[in-house]
């Protein structure tokens, strides 16, 4: 009951009860900082997929009794890895960050966004009114936060997303069933053209299925020896011989019989695989036009296409070298296509790739030309030696003047820049006689011949060796 000085044992009592507190409090914070980082996303510090079922199994017990909707939201940057590939992993992650922040200012307090990794993340919107319409313009929100500007060092980008939307009860009544259906209306947002919203339907869930069993089968049918290669001639409008051929890819399905490209060639460009079979491909066209020039026929080039996934491949050039070293083909003899497209989404690595591989001998030209938006600018720094007119401005060339006029024009282009111009999908003679009319160099298409097995085309070689 008197103003006194603590003793020294209760001096030490103090000091001891301390160091005790001291202690406790910082493990409290390592439990709070470990159970922190176990349920959320280090980079965006968004939750993670460990806390995803949590709220989600508590958001649909809310609407089960309230007989309210759910809905989950799975959203997929386009194109992302292109943005890790020509800014760096930083750029990227600023992006990732950036976007991370603008989907959590879109939604409500009581809402999740959750990042599931890489650039996949999942939006749970919870007690949503019964209205399609309402929750579309939530979607329409977050679509137009994530397309706002980013400014990544001195680059200016905008970010689009995939889209796919699940609605508890409708399109399912457990969280792993709604996350599984909104990833499939995702990839059918991808189908559409990316930088689009789909509401779940039931066929989609068939839709993935079959893309699954397809990418198991595309896995196995290289060890298979399932592919194979048809060539379709190239021919000199003015002297009419054939001076090269394209290597086309077709599938010899053991039960769909031949699959054309356009049915499995997204799905191996979307997983990766066009990469080994763009590799086979490569070796196997550059081996039989060796075989060919062996046989003594008049030796001539061979065009094989190179996807986007494939050009982007850091050991392109060391994969075409053991091509033509396995097969003992000249460089010379051997051409690579690239679309329009492809190069211009990095114009400094096309442009570098390119020369090394002229550096090698072999010729480069530009497939579907002008359906792409590559600038006079850009092209005349291309080390290409062809352009191909897109064979959509081939079809209706004898009526349509709009038509007409873009092939003369890259014609005239062509010649101006001391390239050859070839136009594929010819198939009548009004088109053949405009082509000539306007000194195109080259064509391809089915008025001469269809594709063919590599001995149609040593027939048809040995037939003109013949006369």
């Amino acid at each position: 009951m008197t103003v006194r000085e603590p003793t020294e044992a209760e001096t030490q009592l103090i000091d001891f009860t301390t160091r005790i507190a001291g202690i406790a409090i910082e493990r409290k914070l390592a439990e709070d900082q470990i159970h922190f980082m176990a349920n959320h996303d280090v980079l965006t510090g968004l939750p993670n997929r460990a806390l995803l079922e949590d709220r989600l199994s508590q958001a649909l017990l809310y609407a089960q009794r309230y007989e309210r909707w759910v809905t989950v939201v799975f959203i997929d940057l386009d194109n992302f890895k292109l943005v890790n590939d020509t800014l760096g992993h930083n750029a990227g992650d600023v992006l990732l960050k950036t976007v991370a922040n603008r989907m959590v200012e879109c939604v409500r307090s009581t809402d999740t966004v959750v990042r599931l990794g890489g650039d996949e993340f999942v939006i749970v919107l919870f007690d949503q009114p019964t209205d399609v319409d309402l929750i579309s313009e939530t979607l329409q929100k977050i679509r137009s936060a994530i397309a706002e500007p980013v400014h990544l060092g001195r680059h200016r980008l905008r970010a689009t997303a995939s889209i796919g939307i699940a609605n508890y009860p409708k399109d399912g009544t457990g969280p792993d069933q709604l996350l599984a259906n909104a990833d499939a209306a995702m990839y059918r947002a991808k189908e559409f053209g990316r930088d689009n919203f789909q509401f779940y339907a039931p066929e989609f869930n068939t839709r993935a299925h079959e893309k699954f069993v397809l990418q198991e089968e595309l896995r196995n049918a290289l060890a298979r020896s399932e592919f194979i290669l048809l060539y379709q001639p190239q021919v000199d409008l003015r002297s009419g011989d054939v001076f090269a051929v394209e290597a086309l890819l077709r599938w010899k399905h053991p039960t769909r019989g031949m699959v054309a490209p356009n049915a499995f060639i997204p799905t191996a460009e979307e997983t990766g695989l066009i990469v080994p079979i763009g590799d086979w491909v490569l070796h196997e066209a550059c081996r039989q036009n060796k075989a060919w020039q062996d046989a003594g026929l008049p030796p001539l080039t061979v065009c094989v296409n190179v996807s986007a996934r494939q050009f982007r491949e850091p050991n392109l050039i060391g994969r075409v070298v053991n091509a033509l070293k396995d097969s003992g083909l000249e460089a010379r003899h051997l051409e690579l296509e690239v679309t329009e497209s492809l190069i211009m989404q990095d114009v400094e690595l096309a442009v570098a790739t390119m020369n090394a591989l002229q550096g090698l001998g072999v010729q480069i030209s530009i497939d579907d030309f002008g359906t792409g938006y590559s600038s006079l600018s850009a092209l005349k720094t291309f080390p290409v030696a062809r352009l191909k007119i897109d064979k959509s401005f081939i079809r209706d060339l004898a009526a349509d003047e709009s038509d007409q006029a873009v092939a003369s024009a890259v014609i005239s282009l062509g010649q101006n820049l001391h390239l050859r111009v070839i136009a594929e999908g010819v198939e009548t003679d009004d088109q053949v006689a405009f082509l000539r009319r306007n000194n195109c160099d080259e064509m391809q298409g089915y008025h001469f011949s269809k594709p063919v097995s590599a001995l149609g085309i040593a027939k048809l070689l040995g037939g003109e060796r013949g006369g």
